[in-house]
């Protein structure tokens, strides 16, 4: 398999890169997925339905509940807005359905022939990948394939599937990371085809990063960037301070050569890039700058492209730790667990999960982000919870969090999409139900939620709005972990103009 694996690397880099004729961004004329820039795709319907993934495992739930797709009404003219309006659930128990991605690529937007008809739900612990079809029946998803992990492994030595993106040639292709007894050591990036076979690994031997987590590719400027979380090993069992001290946790970007799929250069982000999760490149595909958020030490790390084409990073944003009482540390992070860039590259937003805001940034100056919203929509330190932040004069304090619709909110924010237009943010606030059950016990006995922010996009601003509540609590079978939102035409964390 290892010539395999080879064959479809160099298939898949020279198409992303837009060296092959038969690739589907070759198409000329006609309509194929999305839209043809990051501007034009603004300018499309609002939203109307949108997809979760819900997770029973690790909860009180788990036993005989398998993971599901919810579909959500989002459209406030429907009868049934902000309710879930149909649950696809998985054949499989234990799998904890994390992100997901898509067959087909914003690039083939020119391709009449191609379509988004599939959605790829990889399973964080089985290593299980679920293809789901949600355009014969956009509300009402049904499943088409499954990929098993025992094949996945067979081929790649590949386990805990995360990321998933498609690229140009057809391929999609996911991030895992680490082999199947949960070794960092093991980690890389999985090729399906475009018929979900296995297809064998997309970077060239010995060119496998440190740990694996996200990632995110610029043909312009022939590179791929991925951040790294930690060993399965560690991650799975909960979080705990001694992995990061005795190395289970990363602290590096990893810069690759993206028509070779080779490792060209390896950041170190020290002490305070610790636990770089989600990435992003500005949307303008000409532009060589992205961001990184750092969870654990609560900062967004710059990168850019230097004159030698070498790859350089900043902090430009860092999230102070409180002092607190009542907790398990003397002082608490911020914990950034995910952010996106609206699709004009304008402003930038991120969560803190553990002190609970939502904050919106101006980008239009990347190497220095203005705050230009905030708002609180749960976390640690809202009123009436045990933990208080102390200020430097000593006063003890908290939060005030809304309720929204006589609902006390739950948890802290956690994933975050939004609209195209980028007037609508969406929130939910599962991370992982191992840590769900270590930092915010009642997410896991209570369920999630799902909020809606309204965003100020001419003068910034975010205001939590007051009629939008989809509550995991209440669900047939039990109380649910919701984690991360898609819409069936794409949407700025998943789609990559080339």
């Amino acid at each position: 398999m290892a010539g395999a694996a080879v064959d479809g690397r160099k298939t898949t880099a020279a198409a992303a890169a837009g060296g092959e004729g038969n690739t589907c961004c070759a198409h000329a004329g006609g309509k194929g997925p999305g839209y043809a820039s990051p501007l034009e795709a603004m300018k499309g319907p609002p939203e109307a339905l949108i997809y979760v993934t819900c997770v029973y495992n690790g909860t009180e739930h788990e036993k005989g509940k398998p993971d599901y797709l919810a579909t959500v009404d989002v459209d406030p003219n429907s009868p049934t807005y902000s309710q879930v309006i149909h649950r696809l659930s998985v054949p499989y128990i234990g799998d904890e359905l994390h992100h997901s991605g898509w067959n087909a690529c914003i690039s083939c937007h020119g391709d009449p022939s191609n379509d988004r008809r599939f959605l790829i739900l990889p399973s964080l612990l089985s290593g299980r990948i679920y293809v789901v079809d949600v355009l014969t029946d956009p509300k009402a998803p049904a499943l088409h394939k499954v990929v098993e992990p025992e094949d996945i492994v067979k081929e790649t030595g590949l386990a805990y599937p995360h990321t998933s993106h498609c690229l140009a040639s057809g391929d999609i292709m996911v991030s895992c990371l680490g082999d199947k007894d949960g070794n960092a050591d093991g980690n890389g990036f999985l090729l399906l085809d475009s018929d979900f076979n296995v297809k064998g690994r997309w970077e060239k031997p010995g060119h496998s990063p440190l740990f694996g987590y996200d990632f995110w590719y610029q043909p312009r400027h022939n590179t791929m960037i991925s951040t790294s979380w930690g060993a399965p090993a560690a991650f799975s069992k909960g979080f705990d301070l001694e992995h990061v001290v005795n190395g289970l946790y990363g602290r590096h970007l990893h810069v690759y050569n993206w028509s070779a799929g080779e490792l060209k250069q390896t950041l170190d982000l020290g002490d305070t890039g610790l636990l770089p999760l989600e990435i992003r490149f500005l949307h303008d595909p000409s532009k060589d700058t992205g961001f990184v958020g750092c969870a654990l030490t609560s900062n967004i790390v710059r990168f850019f492209k230097n004159t030698d084409d070498s790859w350089s990073h900043e902090v430009v944003i860092s999230v102070e730790s409180l002092k607190v009482k009542n907790w398990i540390l003397p002082e608490m992070p911020g914990l950034i667990t995910d952010f996106l860039i609206s699709l004009d590259d304008r402003y930038l937003y991120f969560v803190n999960w553990l002190h609970g805001d939502v904050r919106q940034y101006n980008i239009e100056e990347p190497s220095k982000p203005v705050l230009t919203g905030q708002v609180w929509v749960g976390g640690l330190i809202q009123k009436g919870s045990d933990t208080v932040y102390v200020s430097e004069d000593g006063t003890e304090s908290q939060f005030d969090v809304p309720q929204v619709k006589e609902n006390r909110l739950r948890g802290g924010p956690q994933m975050i999409q939004l609209s195209l237009d980028g007037k609508r943010l969406y929130v939910t606030n599962s991370l992982f139900s191992v840590w769900d059950k270590q930092f915010y016990p009642e997410l896991v006995q209570k369920g999630s939620h799902m909020l809606q922010i309204d965003v100020d996009i001419d003068n910034g601003g975010l205001k939590l709005n007051p009629n939008f509540f989809v509550d995991f609590g209440v669900e047939p079978d039990g109380p649910s972990l919701a984690h991360e939102m898609r819409y069936p035409g794409g949407d700025c964390t998943s789609d990559i103009w080339i």
